[in-house]
């Protein structure tokens, strides 16, 4: 197989339509100036599929036997340039399904990942020092994050993704390190279907500095989810965290627009933000998420947050600051 990807004309390898019981493979494809195609079949594992150097325009299929113990490893998708990812199933993985770092130009289209709601750390898609990257047309139901952002990503388009269940799409945790920064996300046209979280931001406190900036998140669609909007500068899941000390990381220009739905708690939007960094220059327009629990309507949170508003506003929005009256939340 290798000999066949590192071929200097190219070349294809095929695994016809069936069922095949694998140990552990690795593909180290280095497909410069030419193209290659990995096209793979219905694979039992255990196993591990890790492409690193792929090049110019690749296909690969990953299928995978459920229920559990036979659940497969991560798709890693390292240093990979100009390439399509398109018309897979992962089923089941123990971690995160697929995983992109240090990868740019990338279309991940029409791609179908599934894992039980309460199975832990089983993110769709980690995002990962890329850039230029394009997730469109998808399914996406696991444990954790549909969707997941860490340090130095920035020019990502999210389209046409319903998530659910799962954690939402999440940008961070970031602060950890130093110059975590993120930035022009694009998400539209997407739906959450009983996820924790629509879109959030978290960061860590205290925190390295960082920045989020340039996030637009637009035409999506809620049903049943927890915290639809959420920033979230005081993340601390394991509760060991500084109580007085602030993130560093710079949260500004966010647009929330033309998101609908119903929430499952009264706090439909929560915008807890840094003292020493406020989030800056945040926009919400025809905003309409509804809560019809015991407790009364939808309400708006926010702390630390510069906000203004257009359009219709449901629930009425905090364009001040007021005072929290609950804890964070935690994976």
């Amino acid at each position: 197989m290798d000999s066949t990807c590192q071929n200097n004309g190219g070349g294809v390898v095929l695994f016809p339509a069936g069922k095949y019981l694998v140990e552990p493979v690795v593909f180290t494809v280095d497909a410069r100036d030419r193209e290659s195609y990995c096209v793979l079949g219905a694979w039992l594992g255990p196993f591990c599929t890790e492409v690193k150097g792929f090049y110019d325009h690749s296909r690969l299929g990953i299928m995978h036997k459920s229920p559990p113990p036979f659940w497969p490893v991560t798709l890693r998708l390292d240093f990979v340039t100009n390439s399509k990812i398109h018309d897979i199933t992962s089923i089941n993985s123990k971690n995160v399904h697929i995983n992109l770092f240090a990868s740019h130009d990338i279309t991940i289209q029409n791609i179908t990942v599934s894992a039980p709601g309460d199975s832990p750390h089983t993110d769709g898609i980690h995002i990962g020092t890329s850039h230029h990257i394009e997730i469109l047309d998808s399914m996406i139901d696991t444990g954790d994050d549909c969707i997941s952002f860490s340090f130095v990503s920035n020019k990502i388009k999210i389209s046409g993704v319903h998530c659910g269940p799962g954690h939402g799409i999440s940008i961070g945790s970031l602060g950890k390190g130093a110059g975590d920064d993120v930035s022009f996300v694009d998400i539209r046209n997407c739906t959450f279907v009983g996820t924790t979280n629509g879109v959030r931001v978290k960061t860590w406190a205290p925190s390295q500095p960082g920045t989020v900036s340039h996030l637009t998140v637009e035409y999506v669609g809620i049903d049943k989810v927890d915290n639809p909007i959420i920033i979230d500068q005081q993340y601390c899941p394991a509760r060991s965290c500084s109580t007085t000390e602030s993130s560093r990381v710079q949260i500004q220009d966010v647009k929330f627009s033309n998101i609908w739905g119903s929430s499952t708690t009264q706090s439909a939007i929560t915008l807890k933000c840094s003292q020493t960094n406020p989030c800056q220059k945040i926009e919400m327009r025809d905003i309409n998420l509804a809560y019809n629990g015991p407790e009364g309507p939808a309400h708006s949170a926010c702390t630390n947050a510069d906000v203004v508003t257009y359009g219709q506003q449901q629930p009425h929005p905090c364009t001040e600051k007021i005072e929290l009256l609950y804890p964070s939340i935690f994976d």
